[in-house]
């Protein structure tokens, strides 16, 4: 029930933000297929292949970011840690240990226990599993639930807009005055500035998000390890839930399931490499 209140809550406040992507998504769209671009010239030759792998990779995108945008992305509601496999012994891990900082008591949602690698994101405000940031693009956090579909939707994501740009740039036409020119391609021109901008956007974040992947570090401990009591007492290069780029990918990318981190930390630290 919970659960439900919170999804109905999140769609409320980010209706804006989600209705502004939908609208700028179908007008750029809509632009590329009217003009006399590689689209329109396909559709006119009766070659559909193109312009209907075109439209279906934009409702791939649509639908993607509304699944990452709506998702619980790992809100912890209790104390008590259900439904992860071999709960017993799991759970006397998480028994403070002496090389294991203890469970943080959240002092906004007053969670007794805060999960490791868990924070309170004061805009969903609820503590995120494996928080890594509060994304204002999807209006909601990106955690444990949603980390690898968040990726899966910057890939897709990219790959439309690049091909949006390609689109864009062959509609464009000379023409005998500069004055003319700007007339009639303007709305590409327009198009090719938004698809271009956001391609850069999205090819940064996909670059950072892959590589801290890669070495099974979120944004919030690769900016704040100084400040995040699990982590500030480990080396500069020190990580310790780190285990080699395979298995942090592998993990990642096919592995569902709630991880208790603090087991992870206790056996890093009493077996160091």
């Amino acid at each position: 029930m919970k659960r439900v209140k919170m999804g109905q809550n999140m769609f409320r406040t980010g209706f804006v933000v989600r209705a502004a992507h939908t609208l700028l998504t179908w007008l750029i769209t809509l632009i590329l297929f009217l003009h006399n671009t590689d689209l329109r010239r396909c559709e006119e030759r009766g070659e559909l292949l193109l312009p209907v792998l075109f439209f279906l990779l934009v409702v791939l995108s649509v639908l993607l970011y509304f699944a990452v945008s709506l998702m619980d992305p790992g809100f912890v509601l209790t104390d008590t840690v259900k439904g992860v496999q071999g709960s017993n012994e799991e759970m006397e891990s998480m028994i403070p240990q002496p090389s294991t900082p203890r469970l943080r008591r959240c002092g906004y949602c007053l969670l007794q226990q805060q999960p490791m690698r868990a924070k309170h994101c004061q805009t969903c405000k609820h503590c995120v599993r494996r928080f890594d940031h509060h994304c204002p693009w999807i209006e909601n956090c990106v955690g444990e639930r949603n980390h690898r579909w968040f990726i899966v939707y910057l890939l897709v994501q990219l790959l439309a807009l690049l091909w949006a740009l390609h689109i864009a740039l062959s509609g464009i036409s000379p023409s005998a005055t500069w004055e003319l020119w700007f007339r009639v391609n303007g709305f590409l021109l327009a198009a090719l500035c938004f698809a271009g901008v956001f391609s850069v956007v999205v090819v940064v974040l996909l670059g950072c998000h892959l590589y801290l992947v890669s070495i099974n570090c979120t944004t919030w401990e690769f900016m704040s390890r100084h400040r995040i009591s699990y982590l500030k007492t480990c080396g500069a290069e020190e990580n310790p839930f780190d285990r080699g780029v395979f298995c942090n990918l592998w993990d990642f990318f096919c592995i569902c399931r709630t991880v208790v981190w603090e087991q992870m930390y206790h056996r890093s630290t009493a077996n160091p490499v």
